[in-house]
């Protein structure tokens, strides 16, 4: 079955499956209905009988329907969940199709600064990341894009690379990962703030009067109120309610600091949890699958159940913002209460909700990269070898739909040796610079490569292609690019494994100085045993190749004009350039030339 009808047939199936649980939630909410009514008068009756037995009646009712209601909650929640699936399939079949701007697109990690992120369009609109990110978490976003953005060990790609395999053919189990989580939101900011609470101090649960205090406030306050109602005492009334009155004040600004750092992570943690119970329940096979998921059944209960505990303790910590939160402090000094079961909470489980969280985000990333394998079947895991050498069989651009891609076969050391890549104008050379940086990324972060073959060693792609003008820093784009390619030739001289992209350099000044500076950077990055691919329009630097002794290969993309018309074949040959279109594309613009 192809994907787009296997996509198709299971949004249909969800939508029809939360279409008759909508329906049975409807009729049932008519029959609660009902059945509440009806016992209204059966107390009536039973209690104009009996008064013990109507209450006895009412008691087992309130048990029987409590249930009823759970039950019945939870039609609605499956309705909802199918909903989720039968959207998360439409996604997919839309992506099927090349259509993917309904994901977040990590635009805040785009960093002009970094290597390569802007010029391989890792991140932003109609980027790599936004065709793959199927994470609902700020964390398991963010590990996403550290995948991307970071080369990983030998040891990271081959664990990745294993459990990538096994996460594509679970595909209903990762489907309801995302479902459980597509409603949710969450924020980096507040995820912050809770860890740095694991790192206060406690000040209640060392205090013995204080945790005395929160034993007896009930009785003091029910006594006190007693005593004040028998002998008409309105002294006792207010000495029963500024005791525990001056105990909260004496803590009120320790209290608001725990609720700044916590108040916000209630939503956020009965979300992580209805996420980690999902993967605890899941057998796995890999070791990194399996060693991740040992990090939430390590403790004495699953990670998601002393999450879910951790939430509902926020929650009633978030009680003093009801109106009758008054009440509750007077009687049960409420704000501390609930912050020392913060701080029990928190010494049983303050070393593990950092690997809890770690665990889930690596799960949500190797989520996204085995649906991005699904979505490919026919791509394949590279390689990874010590030799400095670059090998790969028809390679492709990810992000340029299946059905117009053309792949290109491409050799290249990886060590003292530029591919020096000439061609006319569209013909092609900047995508397929675009095509063998995305590609060494996605090989080095331990995914699935466009091509049928690829081996590598693990390289840092390191790229000048789209450098503008900076006017915070009164920067132009020339004086950019400089700044681009210094960096470029420190890191080639000081570190090893370096490969370059590099498209157009010297852009910014006339033909001449153009040809003396591209000349003189070609012959120092062969100085230096640096490894990339220089694109071009200055043919004359072909002719760099004679003298190289092998360090220089000239290759170039052509187009063919047939009756007035370009014809591109995108394909990657041997030699310099010998075609050009310039006058031609500008006749067809309408300019006279």
């Amino acid at each position: 079955m192809e994907l787009k009808d296997l996509y198709q047939g299971r949004k249909e199936s969800f939508q029809e499956k939360a279409e008759e649980l909508k329906a049975k939630y409807v009729r049932f909410s008519f029959i609660r209905l009902a059945i509440f009514i009806l016992v209204i008068f059966l107390f009536i009756y039973i209690l104009s009988k009996s008064v013990p037995a109507a209450f006895g009646f009412l008691a087992i009712f309130l048990v029987a329907f409590t249930k009823f209601v759970f039950w019945h909650k939870d039609i609605q929640r499956q309705q909802h969940h199918n909903e989720h699936l039968s959207k998360i399939n439409n996604d997919e079949f839309e992506v099927i199709h090349h259509r993917y701007q309904m994901f977040d697109d990590g635009n805040e990690f785009l960093d002009p600064a970094h290597p390569n992120s802007i010029d391989l369009d890792l991140f932003g609109p109609y980027s790599f990341f936004q065709y793959i990110n199927r994470t609902s978490t700020s964390i398991g976003k963010q590990k996403l894009a550290n995948y991307l953005t970071k080369v990983a060990s030998k040891q990271d790609i081959f664990s990745r690379q294993e459990s990538i395999a096994e996460l594509k053919d679970k595909l209903d189990w990762r489907q309801d990962l995302q479902a459980h989580g597509i409603s949710a939101t969450d924020d980096p900011a507040h995820i912050t703030l809770l860890k740095k609470w694991l790192e206060e101090e406690p000040y209640i649960m060392h205090n013995k009067l204080l945790i005395a205090a929160l034993f007896i406030s009930p009785f003091f306050f029910v006594i006190g109120m007693f005593l004040a109602f028998f002998y008409s005492s309105v002294m006792i009334g207010i000495f029963t309610v500024v005791v525990p009155a001056l105990i909260l004040k004496q803590y009120v600004l320790r209290v608001n600091k725990t609720h700044m750092f916590t108040t916000h992570a209630e939503k956020i943690l009965a979300h992580y949890g209805r996420l980690i119970g999902h993967i605890e329940e899941e057998n796995f096979n890999s070791a990194q699958l399996k060693n991740l998921q040992s990090s939430f059944l390590k403790a004495n209960t699953k990670a998601s159940k002393n999450i879910q505990r951790l939430s509902y303790i926020i929650s009633q910590l978030n009680v003093r913002y009801n109106a009758f939160a008054a009440i509750f402090q007077i009687i049960f000094l409420w704000d501390l209460q609930w912050v020392w079961r913060l701080e029990k909470w928190k010494v049983e489980q303050k070393s593990n909700l950092p690997k809890w969280f770690k665990a889930l985000e690596e799960f949500e990333a190797l989520n996204s990269l085995a649906t991005l394998y699904f979505n490919n079947p026919s791509w394949i895991f590279p390689e990874i070898h010590d030799e400095k050498t670059l090998i790969t069989k028809e390679l492709g651009h990810p992000l340029i739909d299946r059905n117009e891609r053309i792949s290109n076969d491409f050799i290249s050391p990886t060590s003292g040796h530029i591919k020096l890549v000439t061609g006319s104008n569209m013909a092609g050379k900047s995508t397929f610079l675009r095509t063998v940086g995305l590609n060494i990324v996605l090989a080095t972060s331990g995914s699935i490569v466009c091509a049928k073959e690829m081996k590598i060693p693990l390289l840092k792609v390191h790229t000048s292609m789209r450098t503008v003008d900076a006017l915070h820093e009164s920067t132009s784009s020339f004086y950019a690019e400089l700044k681009r390619l210094k960096t470029i030739i420190e890191a080639v001289e000081s570190e090893e494994n370096i490969y370059f992209l590099l498209d157009e350099i010297l852009k910014g000044t006339n033909s001449k100085d153009r040809h003396t500076g591209s000349k003189a950077l070609i012959q120092q990055m062969i100085n230096s045993k640096g490894g990339g691919i220089i694109a071009t329009h200055d043919l004359e630097l072909g002719a760099m190749q004679d003298k190289a002794d092998g360090a220089i290969e000239n290759l170039c993309m052509e187009v063919e004009v047939d009756d007035n018309k370009l014809i591109f074949d995108y394909k990657l040959k041997k030699g310099v350039s010998q075609s050009f279109n310039a006058t031609l594309l500008m006749r067809n613009m309408g300019i006279r030339v």
